[in-house]
């Protein structure tokens, strides 16, 4: 991992490997730059750009006010700043596709293209809920092994999952201590994460009509609690050459390495060149 200085002073690491069309990959909530690494073996003549957000990972924790989506959207274009990339096609999981939409509002000139991982510009509360539940807390485990072995039945909504896929899931997420699994995280993003969730309602479809001529796709999880078919309707309706591909067997967040989830972002990922 190499390592960059925000303009606050803040230290954040990122990956960058491969050469060809930049794509900037933006992790979720809680997570990091591994959000993408079943998906990285699949992709040729791509500059992979990844990063930890402040608070994650590797990266400088620097308190609950500076984890919000605009400070993070500003990393991620400081970061292809300090790449010397002038834009780049963004893929977005979940937070990360939110940041995507305010790049897309605020530095359109900077991006070849957008694909949402699961989010959209409207979220279910149900959802939010969930998060709201685990976020900040780590689970009560004793080891890698217990966790994985309960998630199945923890999370029934994803199906014909590949073996072992839970136990690589909570080793990139969690680390095991001798008192048990610990956040990887600064337990702090939960005061940033209720403070948003308890705000007022913000409308998020200017940002999704920001993206307006720039090649756009959309995958869902089909059982996803979080981006509600009626979202993706309107979304379809005010791009409807949207890319879009749902993904059997998938809850909130598909992997990304699923059939219909690769033959997408390729066909995205087409448009984006054909953009550059």
């Amino acid at each position: 991992m190499a390592e960059f200085r925000a303009s606050d002073g803040a230290r954040l690491v990122y990956a960058d490997e491969g050469t060809g069309l930049p794509v900037l990959c933006l992790a979720g909530l809680t997570r990091g730059m591994s959000d993408f690494d079943y998906l990285a073996p699949h992709l040729d003549g791509v500059r992979l750009i990844r990063m930890d957000y402040r608070g994650r990972g590797g990266s400088d924790w620097t308190g609950s006010e500076s984890y919000t989506v605009p400070r993070e959207a500003r990393d991620a274009v400081e970061l292809l700043d300090h790449l010397g990339v002038d834009r780049a096609a963004v893929l977005g999981t979940s937070r990360g596709g939110l940041i995507g939409m305010v790049l897309a509002a605020t530095t359109p000139e900077r991006m070849l293209g957008l694909c949402l991982n699961d989010v959209g510009p409207e979220i279910a509360r149900e959802g939010l809920e969930r998060i709201f539940d685990y976020v900040g807390r780590a689970p009560e485990a004793p080891t890698h092994a217990a966790l994985a072995e309960r998630l199945p039945d923890l999370m029934p909504e994803f199906s014909d999952v590949p073996d072992g896929r839970w136990l690589e899931d909570v080793r990139r997420h969690y680390v095991e201590t001798p008192e048990g699994l610990a956040l990887n995280y600064d337990p702090a993003l939960r005061e940033a994460f209720l403070a948003a969730f308890d705000g007022p309602p913000v409308d998020l479809w200017p940002l999704w009509q920001a993206t307006a001529g720039m090649p756009v796709a959309l995958i869902r999880g089909a059982n996803s609690d979080l981006l509600a078919p009626e979202t993706v309707a309107r979304m379809v309706r005010m791009r409807p050459d949207l890319i879009l591909a749902g993904v059997p067997g998938r809850a909130h967040i598909p992997w990304l390495d699923e059939a219909p989830a690769l033959e997408a972002i390729r066909r995205w990922l087409e448009a984006c060149r054909a953009a550059d």
